[in-house]
């Protein structure tokens, strides 16, 4: 995999990661939280893994910084 494709698969990861979040965060504040959500939340962690996985197979996994999450 080409340099370009790595960089190119940590944008999405990032991508991704921020809808993961974006999701989490809007069902944190519903009473009730519709499964469609819980299903899209699914759906991008299971993009993510796959994600992960494409790394770790170009040699390149995805390290956790340790950002500061947000609160």
């Amino acid at each position: 995999m080409s340099v370009d494709e790595v960089e190119d698969l940590k944008r999405a990861r990032g991508a991704l990661a921020r809808q993961r979040n974006a999701i989490a965060k809007r069902l944190g504040g519903l009473e009730v939280a519709p499964i469609s959500m819980a299903e899209d939340l699914t759906r991008t962690l299971l993009a993510i893994e796959a994600v992960d996985r494409a790394l770790v197979d170009a040699g390149q996994p995805h390290i956790d910084s340790g950002a500061p999450r947000e609160a």
